[in-house]
């Protein structure tokens, strides 16, 4: 009797530690991305026309935000304020995953937008020691944004 008692005590324990690890494991997430722009229409329109992605409902109904859905629960905020286009490094940068590169590239001529590899080679594709091919442009505000085909 015993051993069955020390047996449930020691399933018991180790059931409410490894829940402890998995909820402490899931206690941070990203929620959101915040890019400070000189004008949200425009910011907007490249977001959603040219990136793709959809907005979503925008909670402070001030007109200087859009809320856009970037994964699930996650969303970028584009924000109205800033006086000046600046200058960003392509290290720091948004990257989001395509179905077919060479269609996101024709939309990219379509709408006359430059882009470039990772070493700054105008209208070129970089290719990944994995095979995934990427390239590099900007929003209308400056940040970097590389656009890849990986699958996951």
């Amino acid at each position: 009797m015993k051993k069955i008692r020390r047996l449930v005590l020691i399933t018991i324990i180790f059931s409410c530690t490894l829940q402890f690890v998995i909820a402490q494991s899931n206690k941070t997430r990203i929620n959101h991305l915040a890019i400070y722009v000189v004008d949200l229409q425009k910011s907007t329109s490249f977001y959603r026309d040219i990136i793709g992605l959809d907005t979503i409902p925008e909670p402070f109904h001030d007109g200087k935000h859009t809320w856009m859905k970037i994964g699930p629960k996650v969303s970028i905020h584009i924000i109205q304020g800033a006086e000046v286009k600046k200058e960003y490094y392509k290290g720091n940068h948004i990257c989001f995953s395509v179905e077919s590169l060479e269609k996101f590239i024709e939309l990219l001529k379509k709408n006359n937008i430059s882009w470039e590899d990772y070493n700054n080679n105008k209208m070129a594709i970089t290719s990944r020691p994995d095979g995934v091919k990427q390239i590099w442009l900007q929003d209308p505000d400056g940040y970097w944004i590389e656009i890849n085909n990986a699958k996951e």
